[in-house]
Protein backbone atom coordinates (compact mmCIF):
# COMPACT_ATOMS: atom_id res chain seq x y z
CA UNK A 1 0.00 0.00 0.00
CA UNK A 2 2.81 2.71 0.40
CA UNK A 3 4.77 1.82 -2.36
CA UNK A 4 1.43 1.78 -4.26
CA UNK A 5 0.63 5.18 -2.85
CA UNK A 6 4.09 6.63 -3.29
CA UNK A 7 3.65 5.87 -6.73
CA UNK A 8 0.79 7.72 -7.40
CA UNK A 9 2.18 10.77 -5.70
CA UNK A 10 5.08 10.65 -7.89
CA UNK A 11 2.69 10.53 -10.90
CA UNK A 12 0.16 12.95 -9.37
CA UNK A 13 3.55 15.55 -9.48
CA UNK A 14 4.86 14.79 -12.87
CA UNK A 15 0.80 15.55 -13.98
CA UNK A 16 0.93 18.32 -12.78
CA UNK A 17 3.33 19.71 -15.32
CA UNK A 18 1.21 18.70 -18.07
CA UNK A 19 -2.43 18.99 -19.00
CA UNK A 20 -5.52 18.24 -16.43
CA UNK A 21 -8.50 16.60 -16.53
CA UNK A 22 -11.69 18.80 -15.15
CA UNK A 23 -14.56 17.73 -12.92
CA UNK A 24 -17.58 17.45 -15.07
CA UNK A 25 -19.90 19.18 -12.71
CA UNK A 26 -22.66 18.94 -14.83
CA UNK A 27 -22.51 14.95 -15.15
CA UNK A 28 -21.99 15.06 -11.15
CA UNK A 29 -25.22 16.89 -10.52
CA UNK A 30 -27.13 15.28 -13.83
CA UNK A 31 -29.94 13.46 -13.08
CA UNK A 32 -28.79 10.10 -14.67
CA UNK A 33 -25.82 9.32 -13.53
CA UNK A 34 -23.30 8.23 -15.73
CA UNK A 35 -22.44 4.75 -17.50
CA UNK A 36 -18.48 4.88 -17.00
CA UNK A 37 -16.70 5.92 -14.00
CA UNK A 38 -14.73 8.29 -16.59
CA UNK A 39 -17.43 10.29 -17.68
CA UNK A 40 -16.76 12.56 -14.84
CA UNK A 41 -13.73 13.46 -15.08
CA UNK A 42 -11.96 12.90 -11.46
CA UNK A 43 -9.23 11.60 -12.32
CA UNK A 44 -6.30 12.62 -14.60
CA UNK A 45 -5.14 9.44 -14.73
CA UNK A 46 -7.84 6.95 -14.20
CA UNK A 47 -5.71 3.67 -13.97
CA UNK A 48 -3.35 4.77 -11.64
CA UNK A 49 -6.38 7.18 -9.60
CA UNK A 50 -3.97 10.54 -9.88
CA UNK A 51 -6.83 12.74 -8.93
CA UNK A 52 -7.52 15.59 -11.11
CA UNK A 53 -7.88 19.85 -10.26
CA UNK A 54 -10.58 19.83 -7.42
CA UNK A 55 -10.00 16.51 -6.49
CA UNK A 56 -8.14 15.35 -3.10
CA UNK A 57 -7.11 12.42 -1.52
CA UNK A 58 -8.20 11.64 1.89
CA UNK A 59 -7.60 8.70 4.60
CA UNK A 60 -9.01 7.40 7.37
CA UNK A 61 -7.40 7.04 11.34
CA UNK A 62 -9.60 3.73 11.40
CA UNK A 63 -11.28 2.17 8.48
CA UNK A 64 -14.16 0.10 7.56
CA UNK A 65 -12.79 -4.00 7.01
CA UNK A 66 -14.12 -5.34 3.11
CA UNK A 67 -11.86 -8.73 3.16
CA UNK A 68 -8.59 -6.82 3.44
CA UNK A 69 -9.25 -5.10 0.03
CA UNK A 70 -6.87 -1.52 0.10
CA UNK A 71 -9.02 1.81 -0.33
CA UNK A 72 -7.96 4.68 -2.57
CA UNK A 73 -10.07 7.79 -1.75
CA UNK A 74 -10.89 10.85 -2.91
CA UNK A 75 -13.17 13.69 -2.59
CA UNK A 76 -14.53 16.38 -4.33
CA UNK A 77 -16.21 19.58 -3.49
CA UNK A 78 -17.50 22.30 -5.74
CA UNK A 79 -15.96 25.85 -5.90
CA UNK A 80 -17.26 28.07 -3.27
CA UNK A 81 -18.46 24.90 -1.60
CA UNK A 82 -17.97 24.50 2.15
CA UNK A 83 -18.95 21.60 4.53
CA UNK A 84 -20.04 22.26 7.98
CA UNK A 85 -18.64 20.48 10.94
CA UNK A 86 -20.70 18.32 13.09
CA UNK A 87 -19.74 16.87 16.37
CA UNK A 88 -19.48 13.31 16.11
CA UNK A 89 -21.44 12.99 12.88
CA UNK A 90 -20.11 13.18 9.72
CA UNK A 91 -19.38 16.80 7.78
CA UNK A 92 -22.39 18.30 6.14
CA UNK A 93 -21.38 18.18 2.51
CA UNK A 94 -22.51 21.11 -0.17
CA UNK A 95 -25.40 19.76 -3.07
CA UNK A 96 -22.09 18.69 -5.78
CA UNK A 97 -20.06 17.06 -3.63
CA UNK A 98 -18.51 13.33 -4.62
CA UNK A 99 -16.85 11.01 -2.23
CA UNK A 100 -15.12 8.88 -4.27
CA UNK A 101 -13.80 5.02 -2.73
CA UNK A 102 -11.95 2.81 -5.34
CA UNK A 103 -11.48 -0.66 -3.77
CA UNK A 104 -8.74 -2.87 -5.08
CA UNK A 105 -6.17 -5.34 -4.19
CA UNK A 106 -2.84 -3.42 -4.81
CA UNK A 107 -0.45 -6.78 -4.23
CA UNK A 108 2.72 -4.12 -3.74
CA UNK A 109 4.99 -6.46 -1.76
CA UNK A 110 7.95 -6.56 -3.68
CA UNK A 111 8.01 -10.90 -3.87
CA UNK A 112 4.58 -10.62 -5.38
CA UNK A 113 3.70 -11.55 -8.90
CA UNK A 114 0.54 -10.82 -8.79
CA UNK A 115 -0.71 -7.49 -9.89
CA UNK A 116 -2.75 -4.96 -8.92
CA UNK A 117 -6.43 -5.35 -9.85
CA UNK A 118 -9.06 -2.57 -9.37
CA UNK A 119 -12.35 -3.55 -8.48
CA UNK A 120 -15.08 -1.03 -7.97
CA UNK A 121 -15.39 2.36 -7.29
CA UNK A 122 -17.86 3.34 -4.90
CA UNK A 123 -19.35 6.76 -5.48
CA UNK A 124 -21.74 9.16 -3.10
CA UNK A 125 -22.77 12.05 -4.89
CA UNK A 126 -24.67 14.97 -2.89
CA UNK A 127 -27.90 16.07 -4.40
CA UNK A 128 -30.32 18.10 -3.56
CA UNK A 129 -32.57 15.82 -2.16
CA UNK A 130 -29.49 14.09 -0.63
CA UNK A 131 -26.83 11.46 -1.07
CA UNK A 132 -26.65 9.19 -4.22
CA UNK A 133 -25.03 6.23 -3.95
CA UNK A 134 -24.07 4.32 -7.37
CA UNK A 135 -21.00 1.71 -7.82
CA UNK A 136 -18.48 0.95 -10.86
CA UNK A 137 -17.37 -2.38 -11.62
CA UNK A 138 -13.77 -2.41 -13.06
CA UNK A 139 -13.55 -4.39 -16.53
CA UNK A 140 -10.56 -6.93 -17.18
CA UNK A 141 -8.68 -4.53 -18.91
CA UNK A 142 -8.45 -2.07 -16.07
CA UNK A 143 -9.25 0.88 -18.01
CA UNK A 144 -12.44 2.18 -16.79
CA UNK A 145 -15.48 1.05 -14.56
CA UNK A 146 -18.81 0.30 -15.67
CA UNK A 147 -22.18 1.42 -13.64
CA UNK A 148 -23.69 -1.67 -11.65
CA UNK A 149 -26.57 -1.69 -10.43
CA UNK A 150 -27.14 -5.94 -9.66
CA UNK A 151 -23.31 -6.07 -7.87
CA UNK A 152 -21.09 -9.19 -8.91
CA UNK A 153 -19.28 -11.40 -7.35
CA UNK A 154 -15.47 -11.48 -8.34
CA UNK A 155 -13.06 -14.05 -7.76
CA UNK A 156 -9.84 -13.35 -7.34
CA UNK A 157 -6.37 -13.66 -5.31
CA UNK A 158 -4.60 -11.11 -3.06
CA UNK A 159 -0.89 -10.61 -0.98
CA UNK A 160 -2.08 -10.89 2.99
CA UNK A 161 0.37 -9.35 5.51
CA UNK A 162 2.26 -12.33 5.58
CA UNK A 163 2.95 -12.73 2.07
CA UNK A 164 0.84 -15.39 1.31
CA UNK A 165 -1.57 -15.57 -1.27
CA UNK A 166 -4.99 -15.88 -0.51
CA UNK A 167 -8.11 -16.63 -2.63
CA UNK A 168 -11.19 -14.63 -2.05
CA UNK A 169 -14.67 -14.17 -3.32
CA UNK A 170 -15.03 -10.40 -3.23
CA UNK A 171 -18.61 -9.26 -2.96
CA UNK A 172 -19.80 -5.83 -5.18
CA UNK A 173 -23.11 -5.04 -3.20
CA UNK A 174 -26.13 -4.05 -5.40
CA UNK A 175 -27.87 -0.36 -5.05
CA UNK A 176 -29.74 -1.57 -2.10
CA UNK A 177 -27.12 -4.07 -0.01
CA UNK A 178 -25.42 -0.12 -0.20
CA UNK A 179 -28.38 1.17 2.26
CA UNK A 180 -27.83 -1.38 4.50
CA UNK A 181 -24.62 0.51 5.62
CA UNK A 182 -25.02 3.72 4.68
CA UNK A 183 -28.34 4.60 5.93
CA UNK A 184 -29.82 6.33 8.62
CA UNK A 185 -32.75 7.60 10.36
CA UNK A 186 -34.10 6.34 6.40
CA UNK A 187 -31.73 8.71 4.56
CA UNK A 188 -28.56 7.71 2.80
CA UNK A 189 -25.53 9.02 4.73
CA UNK A 190 -21.61 8.78 4.50
CA UNK A 191 -19.55 6.82 6.80
CA UNK A 192 -16.29 7.46 7.52
CA UNK A 193 -15.52 11.38 7.10
CA UNK A 194 -16.23 12.54 10.64
CA UNK A 195 -13.69 15.22 11.70
CA UNK A 196 -12.15 12.49 14.21
CA UNK A 197 -11.55 10.10 11.81
CA UNK A 198 -10.38 12.82 9.42
CA UNK A 199 -7.78 14.32 11.76
CA UNK A 200 -4.23 12.72 10.73
CA UNK A 201 -1.62 13.83 8.43
CA UNK A 202 -1.72 13.28 4.86
CA UNK A 203 0.50 13.08 2.02
CA UNK A 204 -0.38 15.48 -0.93
CA UNK A 205 1.34 16.14 -3.98
CA UNK A 206 2.54 19.61 -2.78
CA UNK A 207 3.56 17.66 0.45
CA UNK A 208 2.37 15.90 3.80
CA UNK A 209 -0.32 17.94 6.07
CA UNK A 210 -3.08 17.67 8.08
CA UNK A 211 -5.89 16.72 6.02
CA UNK A 212 -8.47 18.94 8.17
CA UNK A 213 -5.87 21.61 7.91
CA UNK A 214 -5.72 20.99 4.48
CA UNK A 215 -9.41 21.55 3.96
CA UNK A 216 -9.81 24.44 5.88
CA UNK A 217 -7.10 25.98 3.46
CA UNK A 218 -8.88 24.74 0.36
CA UNK A 219 -11.68 26.54 1.66
CA UNK A 220 -13.98 23.51 2.42
CA UNK A 221 -14.41 23.89 6.13
CA UNK A 222 -14.47 27.20 7.93
CA UNK A 223 -13.32 26.45 10.86
CA UNK A 224 -10.44 25.06 12.59
CA UNK A 225 -11.39 22.33 14.25
CA UNK A 226 -9.81 20.85 17.37
CA UNK A 227 -11.26 17.24 18.23
CA UNK A 228 -10.48 14.16 20.35
CA UNK A 229 -9.29 11.61 17.65
CA UNK A 230 -9.88 8.40 16.54
CA UNK A 231 -6.93 6.15 16.11
CA UNK A 232 -5.75 3.42 13.98
CA UNK A 233 -7.10 0.34 15.30
CA UNK A 234 -4.00 -1.77 14.12
CA UNK A 235 -1.43 0.57 15.93
CA UNK A 236 -0.33 -1.44 18.81
CA UNK A 237 1.55 1.70 20.91
CA UNK A 238 -2.25 3.39 20.85
CA UNK A 239 -4.33 2.30 24.27
CA UNK A 240 -5.51 -0.92 23.81
CA UNK A 241 -9.64 0.27 24.42
CA UNK A 242 -9.26 3.67 21.83
CA UNK A 243 -7.62 0.87 19.74
CA UNK A 244 -11.16 -1.47 20.33
CA UNK A 245 -13.60 1.63 20.32
CA UNK A 246 -12.11 3.15 17.13
CA UNK A 247 -12.57 -0.44 15.15
CA UNK A 248 -16.33 -0.25 16.58
CA UNK A 249 -16.91 2.77 15.46
CA UNK A 250 -16.07 2.23 11.71
CA UNK A 251 -17.12 -1.23 11.59
CA UNK A 252 -20.18 -0.86 13.49
CA UNK A 253 -21.28 2.46 15.03
CA UNK A 254 -22.95 3.29 11.90
CA UNK A 255 -25.83 0.80 12.14
CA UNK A 256 -25.27 0.46 15.89
CA UNK A 257 -26.61 3.71 16.57
CA UNK A 258 -29.64 5.73 17.99
CA UNK A 259 -31.32 5.98 14.77
CA UNK A 260 -29.15 3.70 12.34
CA UNK A 261 -30.93 0.56 10.84
CA UNK A 262 -29.64 -1.68 14.33
CA UNK A 263 -31.42 0.79 16.33
CA UNK A 264 -34.12 -1.25 17.49
CA UNK A 265 -31.35 -3.83 19.27
CA UNK A 266 -30.06 -1.28 21.84
CA UNK A 267 -26.57 -1.87 21.18
CA UNK A 268 -24.38 1.41 20.50
CA UNK A 269 -20.76 1.25 19.35
CA UNK A 270 -20.27 4.89 18.32
CA UNK A 271 -16.97 6.08 19.56
CA UNK A 272 -19.26 8.77 21.61
CA UNK A 273 -20.92 6.20 23.57
CA UNK A 274 -20.37 5.79 27.10
CA UNK A 275 -23.19 4.11 28.54
CA UNK A 276 -21.85 0.61 29.44
CA UNK A 277 -25.29 -1.21 28.34
CA UNK A 278 -25.62 0.43 25.49
CA UNK A 279 -21.88 -0.41 24.81
CA UNK A 280 -23.38 -4.34 25.18
CA UNK A 281 -21.44 -4.93 28.87
CA UNK A 282 -23.91 -7.83 30.26
CA UNK A 283 -26.83 -6.81 27.92
CA UNK A 284 -28.88 -9.35 26.81
CA UNK A 285 -29.43 -9.78 22.94
CA UNK A 286 -33.15 -8.13 21.94
CA UNK A 287 -33.51 -11.15 18.76
CA UNK A 288 -30.71 -12.96 18.04
CA UNK A 289 -32.13 -16.10 17.56
CA UNK A 290 -29.75 -18.64 16.83
CA UNK A 291 -26.88 -15.92 16.29
CA UNK A 292 -26.48 -15.74 20.25
CA UNK A 293 -24.87 -19.11 20.08
CA UNK A 294 -27.00 -19.69 23.24
CA UNK A 295 -24.92 -16.69 25.05
CA UNK A 296 -26.23 -14.50 27.72
CA UNK A 297 -24.68 -11.84 27.04
CA UNK A 298 -23.44 -9.06 24.31
CA UNK A 299 -20.39 -8.59 26.01
CA UNK A 300 -19.11 -10.14 29.36
CA UNK A 301 -16.11 -8.20 30.88
CA UNK A 302 -12.94 -10.64 31.07
CA UNK A 303 -14.67 -13.16 29.40
CA UNK A 304 -14.51 -12.65 25.16
CA UNK A 305 -15.37 -16.46 24.74
CA UNK A 306 -18.85 -16.21 26.67
CA UNK A 307 -19.88 -12.91 24.50
CA UNK A 308 -22.04 -12.47 21.68
CA UNK A 309 -20.56 -9.88 19.84
CA UNK A 310 -16.88 -11.75 19.38
CA UNK A 311 -18.59 -15.17 18.46
CA UNK A 312 -20.64 -13.55 15.67
CA UNK A 313 -17.05 -11.48 14.44
CA UNK A 314 -15.65 -14.69 14.21
CA UNK A 315 -18.82 -16.09 12.16
CA UNK A 316 -18.95 -17.17 8.33
CA UNK A 317 -22.38 -17.87 8.43
CA UNK A 318 -24.44 -15.28 6.44
CA UNK A 319 -27.43 -15.79 9.49
CA UNK A 320 -25.00 -15.39 11.92
CA UNK A 321 -21.45 -13.13 11.24
CA UNK A 322 -21.20 -8.99 11.83
CA UNK A 323 -20.82 -7.22 10.08
CA UNK A 324 -23.62 -8.80 7.90
CA UNK A 325 -22.72 -7.57 4.54
CA UNK A 326 -19.61 -6.87 2.94
CA UNK A 327 -16.87 -9.46 4.15
CA UNK A 328 -16.53 -13.31 3.03
CA UNK A 329 -13.41 -13.64 5.06
CA UNK A 330 -12.57 -13.12 9.12
CA UNK A 331 -11.11 -10.11 10.09
CA UNK A 332 -8.45 -12.16 11.95
CA UNK A 333 -6.64 -9.32 13.38
CA UNK A 334 -9.35 -7.51 14.63
CA UNK A 335 -10.53 -10.39 16.30
CA UNK A 336 -7.50 -10.62 17.70
CA UNK A 337 -7.77 -7.11 19.08
CA UNK A 338 -11.76 -7.40 20.50
CA UNK A 339 -10.54 -10.61 22.38
CA UNK A 340 -7.58 -8.94 24.32
CA UNK A 341 -10.02 -5.97 25.01
CA UNK A 342 -12.67 -8.14 26.24
CA UNK A 343 -10.62 -9.89 28.40
CA UNK A 344 -9.17 -6.88 30.12
CA UNK A 345 -12.57 -5.20 30.42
Amino acid sequence: MKLYNSLILIAFAISALSITAEVNHSKVLSKDVALKLSDYGFFNNLTKQIPADGVLPYDLNSALFSDYADKLRFVYVPEEGFAEYRPNKVFNFPVGSVLIKTFAYLNDSPESDISTQLLETRLLIRRDEGWKNVSYIWNEEQTDAYKSIAGKTISTQFVNAYGGVQDVRYRVPNINQCKECHQSNETITPIGPKARNLNKDTSYADGTMNQLLKWHQQGWIKENISIKSMVDWSDINENLETRARSYLDINCGHCHIEGGSADTTGLYLNYAENREVHLGYFKKPIAAGRASNNLKYSIVPGKPDESILLYRMQSLDPGIMMPESGRALQHVEAVDLLRKWIHQL
